[in-house]
């Protein structure tokens, strides 16, 4: 229960409400009180009516008995008890309105913790921890411990505040009667308890195996064009046909268990009541307590059970709370390896230089760059071609600061990259990944997310597009820069999606730009298209292009050639060829592929 000691800041936080939630609950639970009262006067003054027994009149009940027919006497008792009621229950909506709104507002603000803090965290982390469980905590976790902030608290409140006035109450009429009445009470808590804690074992077999459903399907609606194209829809149905059977059998259980469990709560609640009724008359006998007393008490015992066995199930949620909420706190103390150390500004002009730079992945523990050096001038173009895993996105991650090389020095504008504004030097980048991500949104939207000052102007983003090589396939769609492509630009080629990507990263005018791999979808038409503009565009900014095509390249001022993780070759295009080595190798085997597809 440690766990939940990190939700104390936002309980003092909204502690008035809850002060307010606590008193509602005080007042609601005295006017639930007086109607059993009233019944048992009402009672006895019909019961010595009936026996032709002098009343009392020096009591309100007897006087206004005695002064009013019989009739209207038990009329007005019932409207008393019905304004009693309405009172009690105008003042359980205050409680809700107070408590179970405080509970949803520290959800919000819980959810925006989590957010934020997951926002802070860097690119490690992210390749830690799948996407699901992230989610789940954001989503799931939250919302357990939301009922432990709000129904746990109030019904915990509730049955403390109902025992301190009720039972003193029933003690005070008869002990006898008393204990026995509350008897089964205890019992009825631990069995639920029990049952609960089967019950929300079972949820969450039945959770998991939804959630199972759910991945399955949401992979077969993403994949269905591979699904087809290798004649696999009957084996999907098979897995989907698996799952639903153990996703069945695990709801039947806890079907079965919810069957068990109210059949049994009824029995010990019909068993005080029992109690209550067979030793009340015993005492009635012995002339101990009235007849009043006897239906009093019936009251009473109806008011407590739900409290009482309200117990097992907020045990039961605090229990749920504390595990969701030390699942939380394991991701609010994760601390990012990666931190901005200064909010200072700083005048970028894209001198960049690594001086025997090396790096190992920390969560996979690969080496992927060994002892790199090399200096990009303001506004020169530096290229970095090699094969697939050769360590060239990782030079990219190092100046994005997505991770920190393990030795040696990488420094940007003769400062450390590990002194400077994270969040400025990432602005005065514009960079194209390999891997292009879109947004389920409009091209437009995707296009102008890369502008610093909120959504460009319309002429802004065209031209964008139009550099990029793109425009001329936006304005064929029929609703044109307005187009919604879709989750994870799915409606759009490759092509497509890498150049709106090189849009979006052309918009945002930078100082630094890096293109990483990100012409390899595109034809040689398109790629010099994409080149010629990029030409002008980069002009007076520090550019870095990764390729693996050496027509993407050959125009840069200094290439070099990476070979697992280290520097094999450096220089211009010509003086590369002259060298005749890897590059030229490279050069040659490309020139060939591109001479067999115009064959073809």
């Amino acid at each position: 229960m440690k766990s939940l000691k990190y939700l104390n800041k936002y309980l003092f936080k909204y502690k008035y409400r809850l002060l307010l939630g606590t008193v509602f609950i005080v007042i609601s639970n005295i006017f639930a009180l007086y109607p059993a009262q009233i019944i048992r006067e009402t009672f006895n003054l019909v019961e010595a009516k009936l026996s032709n027994k002098v009343i009392d009149s020096s009591s309100f009940f007897g006087d206004l008995f005695n002064s009013l027919s019989f009739g209207k006497a038990i009329l007005t008792f019932g409207i008393i008890v019905f304004a009693l009621a309405l009172i009690k229950g105008l003042f359980v909506f205050f409680t809700r309105q107070t408590i179970i709104i405080m509970s949803r507002l520290i959800e919000y603000d819980l959810k925006n913790e989590i957010f934020n803090h997951f926002q802070l965290l860097d690119t490690s982390f992210y390749k830690e921890n799948n996407t699901g469980d992230i989610m789940n905590r954001i989503s799931e976790d939250v919302s357990k411990v939301r009922m432990y902030l709000g129904p746990g608290i109030m019904y915990s409140i509730n049955l403390i505040t109902l025992f301190a006035l009720v039972v003193p109450v029933m003690f005070s009429i008869n002990v006898k009667l008393t204990l026995y009445s509350l008897t089964p009470l205890p019992i009825l808590s631990i069995i639920i308890y029990y049952v609960s804690s089967r019950i929300n074992k079972q949820s969450e077999e039945v959770q998991a195996k939804l959630s199972d459903i759910t991945t399955l399907s949401q992979e077969t609606y993403s994949g269905i064009r591979i699904i087809k194209s290798f004649v696999k829809e009957k084996l999907f149905i098979s897995k989907l046909y698996n799952e639903n059977e153990d996703y069945l059998k695990n709801s039947m259980s806890l079907v079965k268990t919810n069957a068990v469990f109210a059949p049994v709560m009824m029995m010990l609640i019909g068993l005080s009541t029992i109690f209550t009724i067979y030793v009340g008359g015993l005492e009635y006998i012995a002339g101990n307590v009235t007849m009043g007393n006897i239906l009093e008490f019936v009251f009473y015992i109806n008011m407590l059970t739900w409290p009482v066995t309200a117990i097992g199930w907020v045990t039961s949620i605090a229990q749920r709370a504390a595990a969701s909420q030390t699942r939380i706190n394991e991701f609010l103390n994760t601390k990012p390896k990666i931190e901005n150390p200064t909010n200072d500004k700083f005048n970028y002009e894209g001198h960049i230089v690594f001086d025997n730079v090396s790096f190992t992945y920390p969560e996979s523990g690969i080496k992927a760059l060994k002892n790199i050096s090399f200096e990009v001038k303001p506004g020169e173009t530096l290229a970095i071609v090699g094969r697939t895993g050769s360590g060239k996105s990782s030079i990219i991650n190092l100046i994005l600061r997505k991770y920190d090389c393990t030795s040696g020095s990488i420094t940007i504008d003769q400062t450390n990259v590990k002194q400077l504004n994270l969040n400025l030097l990432r602005e005065n980048i514009g960079y194209v990944p390999q891997e292009v991500f879109l947004f389920s949104d409009s091209i437009e939207n995707n296009i102008g997310f890369g502008y610093k000052n909120g959504l460009p102007d319309e002429e802004v983003i065209k031209q964008a597009a139009k550099d990029a090589a793109i425009y001329s396939n936006i304005i064929e769609f029929p609703k044109g820069f307005k187009t919604r492509i879709g989750e994870r630009g799915v409606t759009l080629s490759g092509g497509q999606k890498q150049r709106i990507s090189i849009a979006r990263a052309i918009i945002k005018e930078p100082k630094i730009l890096i293109f990483d791999d990100c012409l390899s979808a595109v034809d040689t038409e398109t790629e010099d298209i994409i080149l010629e503009n990029l030409e002008r565009i980069m002009k007076n900014k520090t550019s870095l292009i990764v390729s693996h095509r050496v027509s993407s390249v050959k125009n840069a001022d200094k290439i070099l050639v990476i070979e697992h993780g280290e520097i094999i070759e450096s220089g211009t295009h010509q003086s590369l060829m002259e060298l005749g080595k890897t590059y030229y190798t490279m050069y040659q085997n490309q020139l060939l592929e591109m001479d067999k597809q115009k064959v073809d």
